[in-house]
């Protein structure tokens, strides 16, 4: 009896390609994948390996499943990215991307060039800037993190991290800013520490250049840049505990709101600066629409979680007469989230953004000509007068949103400090 390999016809179809598969006969490849999207080139899929999904690309020189069996299903993988153990579905891998046996790593994640997990590290709807390196042992989801400048000088997480993004109340509310788009994409922020066997409480933000003290479990934001920071000896206490009072709701909105116009200025940079660089590789188009898939879907997540939460904030709206200030807050944001979340869908359409956007991206393909690098490259390369234009025109998008985002929830006075 002769022994074929499942859907032997594909897997024969990428051998022909190139594609270094040494034993076919562990290999299955989805009868909807395309063999046009794997490149000949480099590729190599190592035994146990699954590879499922019509809009799964996988670029010249990747490895799958160097450290163990792995399961690829609908992502979008980029040049000499290794993917070395573990499931990986619905998310973006740019350039020397990589992460270790066991990852877990689902829907809406997009690791830019040379990010990097140890093993055992759990993603979701997680954004690593170039070069953020995550130790073992993680659950990371939820997150955008930035910072560093290189492999030699990266925003670190240490082992044994997590990310606390589900509360007693059921709500995920929870994406922490660990950085920010605006600076992050410059590449020329400090680094950001995480010390091991730490956590952070959701939705938090951290400025660049801060070291949190391993054990350290964060609940508050720390927006200051270059602070070292540690918890000691925390007091027990017992209270009465009130399901869906939410002290803390309007920091909870105030942070959501940042999230969602950062994915906004992120989404802005791909479509304005990134794409041009992601043409000159190959299956470029395809892993760039996948990274605005990914931006668009973490949006989508961000906004649905935040009309969840106003459900349960409005059952108040059901039976106050808006006397406190508690009550006012509930009905308005009954009264307007969805005209909040339709901000972040529309953008902005704004003359200032415009303005600062044509003068930044003017002085950036000026500078641009000079030479032939790649991304990481050029934007590491760029006058600092250029890379704060280009903070100042992201800035804007940010601020421009949280504005009118604030406006249509007076009672929380979240952006009084934004003009």
């Amino acid at each position: 009896m002769e022994l074929k390999p499942l859907n032997d016809h594909k897997i024969s179809g990428l051998i022909l390609k190139g594609v270094d598969i040494p034993n076919p006969l562990t290999v299955d490849i989805g009868e909807e994948v395309l063999l046009e999207n794997i490149s000949g080139s480099g590729v190599k899929i190592f035994p146990g390996c699954r590879i499922y999904g019509r809009s799964t690309v996988i670029a010249e020189g990747a490895r799958i499943g160097a450290e163990g069996p792995v399961t690829v299903d609908n992502c979008q993988i980029g040049p000499r990215v290794e993917l070395k153990g573990g499931y990986f579905k619905g998310s973006v891998f740019l350039e020397k991307s990589n992460m270790a046996l066991g990852a877990h790593v689902r829907e809406g994640c997009i690791l830019e060039e040379e990010a990097n997990g140890a093993h055992c590290v759990g993603l979701k709807q997680t954004i690593l800037f170039p070069f953020v390196t995550l130790g073992s042992l993680i659950n990371f989801c939820d997150c955008l993190m930035a910072g560093g400048t290189s492999r030699k000088d990266h925003s670190e997480v240490g082992s044994s991290y997590i990310h606390f993004n589900y509360t007693p109340d059921g709500d995920k509310t929870t994406p922490s800013l660990i950085g920010d788009v605006p600076r992050g994409v410059m590449l020329n922020q400090r680094p950001i520490f995480l010390g091991g066997q730490g956590g952070m409480v959701g939705p938090l933000r951290l400025g660049y250049g801060n070291v949190v003290a391993a054990g350290t479990v964060l609940r508050q934001d720390i927006v200051e840049d270059g602070k070292i920071i540690s918890s000691t000896g925390g007091r027990s206490f017992v209270s009465d505990h009130k399901p869906h009072s939410y002290p803390q709701l309007a920091r909870i909105l105030k942070n959501n709101l940042i999230y969602l116009a950062n994915l906004t200025a992120l989404e802005s940079w791909y479509r304005h600066v990134r794409r041009p660089f992601f043409s000159t590789m190959e299956f470029g188009d395809l892993i760039y629409q996948g990274a605005l898939d990914k931006i668009t879907l973490a949006r989508k997540e961000r906004t649905s979680r935040l009309i969840t939460l106003t459900q349960k904030v409005s059952r108040a709206h059901e039976r106050c007469s808006c006397g406190t200030r508690p009550e006012r807050q509930a009905c308005e944001l009954h009264d307007h989230i969805h005209g909040v979340c339709e901000l972040f869908d529309e953008g902005v359409l704004d003359s200032a953004e415009v303005e600062l956007r044509e003068h930044f991206l003017g002085a950036f393909e000026k500078h641009r000509g000079q030479g032939d690098g790649d991304y990481i490259e050029h934007i590491k390369a760029l006058p600092a007068a250029v890379s704060q234009d280009g903070v100042k025109w992201l800035q804007q998008i940010v601020d421009a949103l949280c504005r009118r985002a604030g406006a249509l929830l007076p009672s929380f006075g979240l952006f009084a400090d934004i003009t």
